[in-house]
């Protein structure tokens, strides 16, 4: 079984935010066939999509797995049900948010997921941390590097590196 690149974006803004993006990046590297790569630093961020929250600690982790993308999706939404994600509004506050960013060169789309991640060129949240581990990855649609989608991103919300540490 051939082994797939993938970028997973990770964010909390509830409780013990930066315990909970590394409860998860652990429940992660359990995944069966799963192997860590890289994790980039963990940043706080403004929220997205909806003001009137707490920031964010945010966080880009590269695998390779075996999981098609709904699999690993599915495998992704577990962990989030696992460490304690209730159901509420969309952007809304979150005790934990795992997303598929990108799948090798892959353009895909399911009732289920779709990778390249919608509107990953309008998050800088994502963007800086994804820079971070891996600039020179290509963006499967616009064809640009995440070097470059990061620099055209607009510069929306603060994005400022912490002293927590990803445990990868």
């Amino acid at each position: 079984m051939r082994n797939h690149t993938v970028f997973i974006g990770l964010g909390s803004n509830l409780g013990d935010r930066a315990g909970m993006l590394n409860r998860a990046t652990a429940a992660i590297k359990g995944l069966p066939g799963l192997q860590s790569i890289a994790g980039s630093s963990i940043y706080e961020t403004d929220p997205y999509g909806k003001a009137g929250q707490s920031r964010f600690l945010n966080a880009v982790i590269e695998v390779e797995t075996p999981s098609s993308p709904p699999e690993l999706l599915h495998a992704l939404k577990e962990i989030e049900i696992l460490l304690g994600r209730q159901a509420g509004e969309r952007w809304g506050p979150r005790e934990i948010d795992l997303d598929i960013l990108l799948y090798d060169g892959l353009v895909f789309q399911d009732t289920e997921v779709t990778v390249p991640h919608p509107d990953l060129e309008h998050r800088r949240f994502v963007l800086i941390p994804f820079r971070e581990i891996s600039p020179d990855t290509v963006h499967p649609v616009s064809g640009l590097t995440i070097e470059e989608v990061a620099a055209a991103c607009p510069r929306e919300g603060e994005v400022r590196k912490t002293s927590y540490r990803l445990d990868w």
